[in-house]
């Protein structure tokens, strides 16, 4: 909804993230500037305006800064790191907020950077820093990359990404917290969510019912637009309509997670809306909950995740224990049913770096969401079950183990969410 000018829009998130985590923003600034030694990193912040949600960092700017307003920049070489501020402006403080000025007496102590300024002095700082550097390094993708090619058009630009996502897969101890609390009120959600689960339910009441739980615990969002899939809905792997009326004994996927100080969770479950499998639903769901603890018992470091299109690793795990254990109505393995990606790893992204670490072996402090799933269009069903795990030198530890998975337990819990509805 657009609001007349002078009106507050909404009050931004605060500027930096809490003081104590200033100092691990510098470890990752200083090793990063080690990594590319060779060159001067520039980053720049997204930018604002947006008037239909609420403002999200660039992930790689956020890790790098914990900045969380738009307009800003980074400089960061081996020998020196600036951020850049966007000069105050009264209408912009109008509908956003007060902005940080780079001449503020706190701008050192807020943001942690040394050196803080306005951001007309990026190209000038950038200039001095190619004297003493041979490239830059940037986001290739992102349309600043073209403005620092016009700026400097003899010199090699490179991607940062591939980098920065070394860093960003293995998960620090403070990370590892952001997450444990994201999850821990995913849980919450897709349980409270199981209370409204009966026929006649619409998908988007339960999908309201997730995502008031992340904002009423506190968390800034969903990590991604909540999947709310009855009977064959369940078929489409990114459903986001939610918008189809509940039946007696159908199953519903719920594909959801919380955003909680940055960092996602990405949990799935399916359950019964009349509380109980049937026999088919049951056999199906017991399989792909075996594929799952397969793949969990096989993860440790040096595995690799694998694709739909390549089929090594894990994703050969869950195929070949599908194709050992289940068939579909003609008789066939359910391998072929497995139509995606066996997981990926989370962080402040659901799909966290994807592309650039899908075919790097898992180490130690990675976390991963493992997800396998079968999806039988004759038979309108739909299953899939998503855990999240740490990745440890003895295996995998789950995170999500609080959230029930196996038919007993869901069963024992929905009726219990019967018997506690009636009078």
């Amino acid at each position: 909804m657009r609001i007349a000018a002078g009106v507050l829009l909404f009050v931004m998130a605060p500027a930096c993230w809490p003081a104590g985590d200033l100092a691990e923003h510098r470890k990752r600034r200083a090793e990063l500037a080690k990594a590319v030694a060779d060159g001067v990193v520039v980053l720049f912040a997204r930018g604002g305006g947006e008037v239909r949600g609420r403002y999200f960092q660039e992930p790689n700017f956020a890790y790098l800064t914990g900045w969380r307003r738009p307009g800003a920049a980074l400089l960061l070489a081996p020998d020196r790191e600036i951020l850049f501020l966007p000069l105050r402006d009264e209408r912009t403080e109008t509908y956003d907020g007060p902005m940080l000025a780079a001449e503020d007496p706190k701008a050192r102590e807020i943001t942690g950077f040394e050196q803080v300024m306005p951001v007309t002095h990026l190209e000038r700082e950038l200039r001095l820093a190619l004297e003493r550097h041979a490239r830059i390094y940037t986001i290739t993708s992102r349309p600043e990359a073209e403005r620092l090619r016009a700026l400097a058009p003899l010199r090699q630009i490179s991607d940062v990404r591939p980098a920065v996502a070394r860093l960003r897969a293995r998960k620090s101890p403070e990370e590892l917290a952001r997450i444990r609390r994201s999850i821990e009120v995913t849980i919450a959600a897709h349980r409270a969510a199981w209370k409204r689960l009966q026929p006649g339910v619409y998908e988007y009441q339960v999908a309201a019912t997730l995502v008031g739980t992340f904002l009423e615990h506190g968390c800034e969002d969903a990590a991604y637009p909540p999947i709310v899939a009855s009977g064959a809905n369940a078929l489409i792997l990114h459903y986001q309509d939610n918008a189809r009326r509940m039946e007696a004994g159908e199953l519903l996927l719920v594909d959801a997670g919380a955003t909680c100080n940055g960092y996602a969770a990405d949990l799935t479950r399916t359950a019964p809306v009349s509380g109980r499998f049937t026999p088919r639903q049951r056999e199906l769901y017991e399989v792909v909950l075996g594929a799952l603890k397969a793949v969990i018992a096989a993860i440790r470091p040096g595995v690799v995740l694998g694709s739909r299109t390549d089929n090594v690793g894990l994703q050969k795990i869950a195929r070949d224990y599908l194709d050992a254990h289940g068939k579909d109505a003609q008789g066939r393995p359910l391998g072929a049913r497995f139509v995606h990606g066996i997981g990926h790893r989370v962080g402040l992204d659901v799909h966290d770096v994807y592309q650039e670490t899908l075919n790097l072996p898992l180490e130690a402090g990675d976390v991963v969401a493992i997800e396998p799933g079968v999806y039988l269009k004759e038979e309108g069903i739909g299953i899939r079950i998503e855990d999240m795990v740490l990745v440890t030198e003895q295996g995998a530890v789950l995170l999500s183990e609080a959230l029930p998975r196996e038919v007993a337990d869901i069963e024992r819990e929905l009726g219990g969410v019967r018997s506690a509805g009636k009078p």
